[in-house]
């Protein structure tokens, strides 16, 4: 059995031609010549065997069969473009994507959230790298990375994500002991060492920055603060993304305030000699709205 498709260049002609009601008109939005529309309006004709235009002095008017004809090729032409926006639109859409993250936000902050990410892009696999300190992407097969600190990295680009806020907290048993600011000192005060001017920052945006905070233990990870927080041993200010579950349960409390923000940011970095992947844009675009999106 022949095949009864036409040209899509004779469908095209038509189409525009009985939109714009001229073949010049029609020549000049699909950058032809006239004689080139005309041409493959007549081989479009001549294949059906069926006149689509009655051809007037000066005009051109659709005939009877050719305005049915219209209505079907335009759902057709709208429906092959939507398709075809559709494909262009998905290139890149599979592969992989490797991420470095500090390893503590990633567990509490990233990982939880990437369920959405995934959803959306289904076809891109993710592999998650702990990196608790910039490094070089030269020398690292990292496409990205999220980073906690400064804007300055070495070789890459850096788009501010959010300002960490540090928060105090206690269990509410702990807390409701603690009155008033000079109560703090009555309790055992814990520090973090990779946040060292948490207590600082903190006391000064609360308006207490003559009190004389002497945290008594000291940890090098913050899954150790948080579990001697949780077990009473002592208080700490702690970021938000780590204590959101626990404030959201009721295990821990905030203190005095909402929280306070910290002297450093976090932030998305990529490589700047790299070109952007779909991935990669797509996972900073995806970030910066999780950002927004708040807890």
């Amino acid at each position: 059995m022949p095949r009864l498709i036409p040209s899509l260049n004779g469908l095209e002609s038509f189409e525009a031609t009985a939109r714009l009601g001229s073949v010049t008109r029609a020549a000049d939005e699909l950058n032809l010549t006239q004689s080139a529309v005309s041409r493959h309006i007549i081989v479009l004709e001549k294949r059906l065997g069926i006149a689509l235009f009655v051809r007037r002095a000066k005009r051109l008017e659709l005939s009877e069969a050719g305005a049915a004809y219209l209505m079907e090729v335009r759902n057709s032409l709208a429906s092959l473009q939507t398709a075809t926006a559709s494909l262009i639109a998905s290139r890149g859409r599979t592969g992989s994507l490797s991420i470095a993250a500090l390893p503590t936000f990633g567990a509490n902050w990233l990982v939880p959230r990437l369920p959405r990410f995934r959803a959306q892009h289904p076809g891109i696999s993710l592999q998650l790298v702990g990196r608790p300190e910039p490094f070089d992407f030269a020398f690292d097969r990292v496409d990205c990375a999220i980073h906690f600190g400064t804007a300055d990295w070495p070789g890459a680009v850096s788009e501010f994500l959010c300002t960490e806020t540090l928060a105090l907290v206690a269990p509410p048993a702990v807390a409701a002991r603690i009155d008033s600011p000079e109560a703090l000192l009555g309790e055992t005060l814990l520090h973090v060492s990779s946040r060292p001017f948490a207590w600082r920052d903190w006391t000064k945006f609360a308006g207490f920055s003559d009190l004389p905070i002497k945290p008594q233990i000291t940890v090098d990870s913050f899954a150790m603060a948080l579990a001697a927080v949780r077990s009473e041993l002592a208080i700490a200010v702690l970021p938000t993304f780590l204590v959101e579950p626990d404030l959201q349960a009721g295990t821990l409390v905030l203190l005095m305030n909402d929280g306070a923000p910290s002297n450093s940011n976090y932030y998305f970095v990529r490589p700047k000699d790299r070109g952007i992947p779909y991935s990669v844009r797509e996972f900073g675009e995806w970030l910066q709205r999780e950002v927004n999106r708040g807890p």
